[in-house]
């Protein structure tokens, strides 16, 4: 038999890649769409709660274990004065949530509801003993001093949602096509853009830009930290901002809204799991001479329309970069990390 051109196995590998980065890949645990029949009851229960001068998130830890973190002054960046937390921890019994003071030895992101803190210092400042039960689209309570409130339900949108491409602006996602990108996969149903895993480039290269983008974390109640759709909104695929799911969470340079291994957010903006969010940024790359750097790179962001960097001069290059000095112009890139994460209303005005 006559041996088969190596040009022939090539054909064949590069088929069979494309029908596999093609078809949607399957996230044991993970949940990517709110109306999924599927979803569990503790979707139902967890995110924002709030009244005037007090708000609460509610985190989901599966299999009917919550953690809220009760916020004085308002949701953060809504507000909240910025120092003080109460911690509740969560069980669902029946058709409601009934919330007591967390007991016992407590770590960050612990794996078992038991040993979970939403707060890096267990008990926070300015924790309380409060109680309280989640019924419906109410989460009510009483103080450490036996005082009652009642928080509602809601669902805050990013006052940038939507937001159009201004006149110049090229658009690099808007559900038809992904023309402007290398990897990825359009969802014809949806018409989302999705990494299904992998990471994604643009095919343009970039230096300094104004940019918009709206992404929606999966939900994934049995996970903890980085396995909560990790991923990363790579600035010219030298500066990573962390997508990730930490509602809840102390924002910290590794969770959502952080740029990567550099530095915190000002205040942690991410909603919750299963509902779009933006990011809005203004960045401007690194300068050089003679291969060297002279200038840091510099970055606003906001998540959600809140102000979580400001005129930040990232001092080097994060984790996954490529590998060109500083100060030349790349691609925007999308993080997989090997997770599913949904992508749309993506546009970006060059300066």
């Amino acid at each position: 038999m006559k041996a088969l051109s190596p040009y022939y196995y090539c054909s064949v590998f590069l088929f069979v890649a494309a029908i596999l980065t093609a078809a949607p890949r399957h996230f044991r645990g993970t949940f990517t769409d709110s109306a999924d029949p599927k979803l569990p009851a503790d979707y139902r229960y967890q995110g924002e709660y709030a009244t005037e001068g007090l708000g609460a998130q509610v985190i989901a830890l599966d299999k009917g274990a919550f953690q809220a973190v009760l916020y004085p002054g308002g949701l953060p960046g809504a507000g909240w004065d910025g120092k003080n937390k109460i911690l509740l921890d969560g069980k669902l019994e029946g058709k409601s949530v009934i919330l007591h003071t967390p007991k016992g030895k407590r770590r960050y992101l612990g794996n078992s509801p038991a040993e979970f803190s939403a707060t890096r210092d267990f008990p926070p400042q300015g924790h309380k003993e409060y109680s309280g039960v989640i019924s419906g689209e109410k989460l009510e309570g009483k103080t450490d001093k036996g005082k009652g409130f009642s928080l509602t339900k809601t669902n805050r949108v990013s006052p940038t949602m939507g937001k159009r491409a201004p006149s110049g602006a090229i658009v690099l996602f808007d559900g038809s096509n992904k023309n402007e990108w290398l990897g990825g996969r359009v969802d014809e149903k949806t018409k989302l853009l999705n990494t299904d895993g992998s990471d994604i480039r643009t095919k343009r290269k970039f230096n300094d830009y104004k940019m918009h983008l709206e992404f929606l974390l999966p939900f994934r109640p049995g996970a903890r930290g980085q396995g909560r759709g990790n991923s990363g909104f790579y600035q010219v695929d030298h500066y990573e901002m962390q997508i990730l799911d930490s509602f809840g969470l102390e924002g910290l340079n590794n969770e959502c809204g952080g740029i990567y291994s550099k530095k915190a957010s000002d205040v942690n903006g991410c909603f919750p799991p299963l509902r779009w969010q933006t990011y809005d940024v203004e960045f401007t790359n690194a300068r050089s001479k003679d291969g060297k750097k002279t200038k840091n790179a510099v970055f606003t962001a906001r998540l959600n329309g809140i102000l979580i960097h400001d005129k930040y001069e990232i001092p080097g290059k994060t984790g996954g970069s490529r590998g060109e000095p500083e100060g030349t112009p790349g691609p925007i890139k999308l993080q997989g990390h090997g997770n599913p994460l949904q992508f749309r209303n993506i546009w970006i005005l060059e300066n």
